[in-house]
């Protein structure tokens, strides 16, 4: 078994025989990423993070391969495992014939009425555990499970969500296990739906897309978009919950950290990752999940999710990175929000003249990289403005108020390039949602990032670690620029990352 250091273990896929870098099984079919672009025909542009991938002569005909049908060859199976690996290509998933051996595990504390909502939407298609973990009223659990035909194990003393699952885990011998959170509302057959990933065998977990249960209670901050994944620290879906998660139950091991109150499940997919195994996410399933009614309950579930940052930075070091920084496209944004145009103007340039260089000296084509360069420069305002509204907010507002400076002019300026970093990104996403009043949404989504960030905050404090706060600065973004082909080490030249929560 493998696993962090003072973490607990999970089976490897060499320990049941399963090669680490085996290709997609035959008959997977991949589709490529929305993003990804062929600048030429052996050369493809995109993933997460971002690179380049160069194909030999069987990889270009491997890629013709996969976009007729599915995987028939071993140069296709070795390719669509490459492009999944990257986020180049996502495999498509159908449902399973049949019903898959796996027991759903419902972790609750009280909360009778939620779970009878629960277990009604699950059905008696699967074998469902449900595990009290405490309650005040157990009676009250055990009548519900009982109308709704479900197993049900009391715990005396609650231990939070992660004990509880050990607890299932310790009970069932089923192929799969699917947990699944007593607020959550899964359609008819959602554990089937993503089954069919698992023809996959070094397939780990398989998540759904967790939304709002209610409409017009806003999104889910559990809500990872519409957009499948492989899921990796420092990609675009660095982590799933386990609000709603299939997984195969030979690989837990001993489960889940039982000294994680908030996080375990990032803690878990980490773990299986780090041993080798692939987690997909699959948006096309979407499994319905109740929020708070009111802000203040809202905003107190957001600072618990923060506080796990802290102890997920200790257990992985360098997966909870806030934000990372480019260094040219953070001088080029840095300058516009000084309002110096020309400095602005020279780094941009500069930036784009030495990716240029370095694409032409790897023998890749170099025409194009003006707008990726300026989509960069895009996504690292909007990254740090998102980054100072969880953990630099105070300051901000205190700029917008008192900006110094002699000149009006000036003052203004600083006001502006403030209230930009503030309020920038939440009205970007209302732009891009249409999410209702434009004020409200924006004050929304500013105290729901200072909530998260004062529990990051209160989480470094016990830890006493400072990490999960820093952003990073990558100071060779194009260090080992290269094209990259099938079965070797592939480029990564930086791009937005992902972080825990």
């Amino acid at each position: 078994m493998t696993a962090p250091a003072d973490g607990p273990r999970v089976v490897g896929p060499g320990e049941l025989g399963i090669r680490p870098d085996a290709g997609l099984p035959p008959g997977t079919a991949v589709d490529l990423d929305a993003d990804t672009r062929q600048l030429a025909g052996d050369v493809l542009f995109g993933g997460s993070p971002a690179r380049v991938l160069r194909l030999s002569a069987a990889g270009v005909r491997a890629l013709a391969e996969l976009r007729a049908g599915a995987v028939s060859s071993a140069a296709g199976a070795v390719l669509a495992r490459r492009l999944t690996d990257t986020g180049l290509a996502h495999p498509r998933s159908g449902h399973v014939a049949g019903v898959p051996d796996v027991t759903v595990v419902v972790p609750v504390r009280d909360r009778a009425g939620e779970l009878d909502r629960c277990l009604a939407a699950a059905g008696t298609r699967y074998r469902v555990l449900v595990v009290d973990d405490g309650s005040a009223d157990p009676a009250a659990v055990a009548a519900v499970c009982a109308a709704r035909g479900a197993r049900v194990a009391h715990r005396r003393v609650s231990g939070g969500p992660g004990p509880a699952r050990n607890t299932a885990l310790r009970m069932i011998g089923t192929e799969f296990v699917a947990f699944l959170d007593s607020d959550c509302i899964p359609p008819p057959g959602w554990a089937s739906a993503l089954a069919g990933h698992f023809a996959d065998p070094l397939v780990a977990a398989v998540a759904p897309r967790i939304v709002a249960a209610a409409p017009g209670t806003g999104g889910s901050p559990l809500d990872l978009g519409d957009r499948p994944a492989r899921v990796a620290p420092m990609t675009r879906v660095a982590y799933v919950p386990t609000a709603a998660l299939l997984l195969r139950r030979a690989i837990l091991g001993d489960g889940f950290d039982e000294a994680l109150r908030y996080g375990e499940d990032v803690d878990l997919v980490w773990r299986l990752i780090e041993a080798g195994w692939r987690v997909r996410y699959e948006p096309a399933v979407r499994v319905g999940h109740a929020e708070p009614t009111s802000r203040p309950a809202l905003l107190r579930r957001r600072f618990r999710y923060g506080t796990s940052a802290a102890p997920l930075a200790r257990r992985h070091p360098g997966s909870v990175a806030p934000l990372v920084l480019q260094p040219w496209p953070a001088i080029t944004m840095a300058a516009l929000l000084a309002r110096r145009p020309l400095t602005a103007g020279a780094a941009f340039a500069a930036s784009a003249a030495l990716l240029a260089a370095r694409l032409r000296a790897s023998g890749l084509p170099s025409r194009g990289v003006i707008r990726p360069m300026a989509g960069g420069v895009w996504q690292t305002w909007l990254g740090t403005g998102r980054w100072c509204g969880q953990y630099a907010g105070p300051a901000l507002l205190v700029a917008i108020a008192s900006p110094g400076g002699r000149a009006p002019a000036q003052r203004w300026g600083r006001r502006l390039a403030a209230a930009s970093l503030l309020a920038g990104p939440p009205l970007a996403q209302w732009a891009r949602d249409r999410g209702g009043d434009p004020l409200r949404f924006t004050a929304a989504a500013l105290a729901d990032q200072a909530a998260y960030g004062a529990g990051v905050y209160a989480g470094c404090l016990r830890e006493r670690i400072i990490a999960p706060v820093l952003p990073v600065i990558a100071w060779k973004p194009f260090e080992g620029l290269r094209a990259a082909r099938p079965g070797t080490p592939g480029h990564r030249p930086g791009g937005r990352r992902g972080r825990a929560g």
